[in-house]
């Protein structure tokens, strides 16, 4: 048995059952939340900008604390931007989201442009091809969400937690059960 199976049997051996119930949980949340898309992006960008309005706050604060601090004015300018992102998202999460998602569709481009050149550096190296059909499928993705901009403002960021909700979800699910085989091998 190498280290990483013993680590796996002694940490998710005994609680498999918890760690597959949760993935389980997971997966459900993920499929339900495909079904409220809008919604799950109006509740994560509303999150995040309260998130922004918390930490502004607290860096304001905090900027407040120190006597003669030389970094004070950089501090207070970095609250102040948090209270700005946050109050905007809070104020109108539905803006926020068009304006995330278009970031979010450049950033992926970008990636996949980035990604298709480090593919190419690494030509001749076994599996070189899988950074070049990540990169182009990146720059798929990117084109398909800045093609129906700005309603896929109102859809994306929700499809992406649900994907990730089901994919961490099988992921749980995957463990536990490796979990549980090896238990029942020993």
């Amino acid at each position: 048995m190498n280290l990483v199976e013993a680590e796996l049997k002694e940490s998710v051996g005994k609680n498999w059952g918890w760690l597959m119930a949760m993935g389980i949980i997971m997966v459900i949340l993920g499929v339900a939340a495909l079904g409220y898309e809008f919604y799950v992006t109006q509740f994560t960008v509303l999150f995040l900008g309260f998130l922004l309005l918390i930490g502004g706050v607290l860096q304001l604060v905090d900027a407040f604390r120190y006597a003669g601090w030389r970094a004070r004015l950089w501090h207070i300018l970095i609250a102040l931007m948090y209270l700005i992102a946050g109050g905007i998202m809070v104020y109108d999460p539905i803006a926020a989201s068009i304006s995330l998602t278009m970031f979010i569709a450049i950033i992926l481009i970008f990636v996949g442009v980035f990604r298709i050149i480090m593919a190419f550096q690494m030509k001749g190296v076994q599996g070189w091809y899988w950074p070049l059909i990540s990169g182009i499928l990146a720059i798929i993705l990117g084109m398909m969400i800045f093609a129906s901009w700005p309603a896929s403002g109102l859809w994306v960021i929700g499809m992406f937690v649900a994907i990730d909700l089901i994919f961490n979800g099988w992921n749980m699910i995957m463990v536990a059960l490796a979990g549980r085989q090896l238990t029942k091998a020993a």
